[in-house]
């Protein structure tokens, strides 16, 4: 646990993040996040738009939705019905327990591995009774297993009955905007839509720091694409990629060990189609460029039983950490209609894209046509409005009359069976409507966060510090005069200045020995310092510094930035250094 214990060292002393509300005891699952914090979170996050969004712009489009959302949301997600954990309760002190972990942990201790995902709730109770099994907190005798929502509930306005709930994951929003952005597409397919932003989810008993939160930031992409043709275009840029992954058929006969299979065999082999490969081998490279090793990831495929009800086909990311274990820190999961199909039925909205046939066929088409003089009857000069409704929902409409009901809620308006003609029309074309399958990736930001902090920590010879990529540090480089004399002090933060306008963040300190100060910088992740000596004033350059081998160049102050540019692209220090003219020190 030496690195996991350097790194809470680390956390505590440079304010990284903390358990919120500490002053009042503080609330479990909830932290928040220092100005390092927050600024490692928001590089972690560009680089993942770098990885999946950026490259891919003709394909993949970012939206931002709200974090309540109303009940009939979650009705038709299912979220409202599946979305539940097992929760037991000490019947002597009251203490509750997520009971599937419960079960799991104290017959740990007595040395039975058991997993107890995907168990029910009488199968927990079992366990608990034949093994004796009570409250870790006072030793009294547990309670029955019960279901338990994990959404949180609120009201919308100040009408009790108009419920909603904080959204436990960013993707439905896409998907209740989905008729929209389809449009916004022009129809074409595949296409995808990301989104990253906070949600929350009532977890029963929240621990393990980051691991487990109640509120979190998720980075997510809802892949919509024809099960007809299920092929991705942007395969071949990856399909030599590997992506170490623990197969279904394995995990069923307790294999846990990953085979390192490129994303082409992945897909060849039937583990997974090609968009679920694509993504997959892009979080391994992610994970990768992060500081995770290969050999410290796998993706752990998830047996019917396990899988979130959504989902046809899962894979868990999941990183190797000293101080947790396995943890997953992304899920790729394999969607299918589900979600669109079932807002489809409860909204009545359509939730189509179109494919091109390879010869006309001739359909029947229900068509609505909007009788004027009975919707102007009722709702006069708003009568525009109300046909505009009927139109983008006549779908809906049509159905609904079809089924034989005399009224019809569209909008804000009540539109009555007389307000329509209804007809029946033969029409060719050469279109076909489907509801397009999806395929999801999904990345915790906070168990990410951790396992790159964990990753990144180094010791040599007393000295600790954080080995950070260049593009993810919270800080870019370390601005140092060699003293605190005043000309150096105005040339040092004059140079901070001028690197905030090209988009680097810079740490000025001209307190303490420069060694401390090197230390200081390093223990934070900072790849560069910059100091400012007796040569500065009078041929205007600077010394750099490599945080990791700690080599120092001479070079001059224009060339600063493009120095901090280059390392931060990848560029390595000597590189950077060969290609600026830099002479060593």
């Amino acid at each position: 646990m030496r690195r996991a214990e350097l790194l809470e060292e680390i956390i505590k002393r440079r304010l990284l993040y903390w358990p919120s509300s500490e002053i009042y005891g503080g609330v479990g699952g909830f932290y928040d996040y220092g100005p390092l914090g927050v600024q490692l979170r928001r590089n972690i996050v560009e680089k993942w738009r770098r990885t999946f969004v950026l490259p891919f712009q003709d394909l993949i489009i970012e939206v931002e939705t709200p974090i309540i959302m109303p009940e009939p949301v979650f009705k038709a997600s299912g979220h409202l019905d599946h979305f539940t954990d097992y929760v037991v309760g000490c019947t002597k002190c009251g203490r509750k327990y997520r009971a599937d972990h419960l079960v799991e942990e104290e017959l740990a201790k007595r040395g039975l591995k058991i997993s107890t995902e995907g168990l029910s709730a009488a199968e927990l109770e079992r366990l608990i009774v034949e093994h004796r099994i009570v409250c870790p907190n006072c030793g009294g005798p547990l309670g029955r297993v019960e279901s338990f929502n994990l959404l949180f509930k609120t009201t919308i306005g100040p009408y009790s009955e108009n419920a909603g709930y904080l959204r436990p994951e960013t993707a439905q929003g896409i998907f209740v905007a989905f008729p929209r952005l389809a449009e916004y597409v022009g129809r074409r397919h595949p296409f995808g839509v990301a989104q990253i932003g906070r949600v929350a989810r009532n977890e029963i008993s929240p621990r393990g720091g980051l691991m487990r939160l109640r509120e979190f930031t998720q980075m997510e992409i809802e892949l919509f694409f024809d099960p007809q043709n299920p092929k991705c275009p942007y395969f071949a840029e990856v399909e030599g990629l590997e992506i170490p992954i623990v197969p279904e058929e394995f995990v069923a006969k307790g294999q846990t060990e990953p085979l390192f299979l490129t994303a082409r065999e992945v897909a060849a082999r039937g583990y997974a189609n090609e968009w679920m490969a694509f993504f997959m081998a892009l979080a391994a490279k992610f994970l990768k460029e992060l500081g995770v090793p290969l050999e410290r990831q796998k993706f752990l495929g998830k047996l019917p039983h396990e899988r979130a009800h959504y989902s046809a086909k899962s894979y868990d990311q999941m990183v190797l950490t000293e101080r947790f274990g396995w943890v997953e820190v992304s899920g790729h999961a394999y969607r299918t209609d589900y979600d669109l199909s079932g807002h489809m039925r409860h909204s009545g909205r359509e939730m189509y894209l179109e494919r091109r046939l390879p010869a006309p066929k001739e359909v029947e088409v229900v068509r609505i046509y909007p009788n004027p003089n009975a919707i102007r009857e009722k709702y006069g000069d708003r009568i525009g409005e109300v046909i505009k409704a009927i139109k983008e929902n006549e779908a809906y409409v049509a159905k609904t009359f079809g089924e034989g009901k005399q009224e019809v809620t569209v909008g804000e308006y009540i539109v009555t069976r007389d307000m329509v003609f209804i007809k029946t029309e033969k029409r060719k074309t050469d279109l076909e409507k489907f509801i397009p399958h999806v395929v999801e990736p999904s990345f915790g930001l906070d168990r990410i966060m951790y396992a790159v902090l964990e990753h990144a920590v180094a010791e040599e010879g007393g000295r600790v510090y954080l080995r950070l990529p260049a593009d993810v540090a919270p800080i870019n480089v370390c601005i140092l005069p060699i003293v605190k004399r005043q000309d150096y002090v105005e040339i040092g933060r004059s140079l901070r200045k001028e690197l905030a306008t090209e988009g680097f963040l810079a740490w000025y300190d001209d307190e303490g020995t420069i060694g401390s100060r090197y230390a200081a910088c390093d223990e934070i992740g900072v790849p560069l310092a910059v100091t400012i000596d007796e040569r500065t004033p009078t041929d205007g350059t600077v010394t750099i510094r490599d945080r990791d081998t700690r080599k120092q160049v001479r070079i001059g102050l224009r060339d600063v930035a493009k120095f901090l540019a280059a390392v931060r692209k990848g560029t390595s220090f000597d590189e950077a250094a060969k290609a600026l003219g830099a002479t060593p020190v």
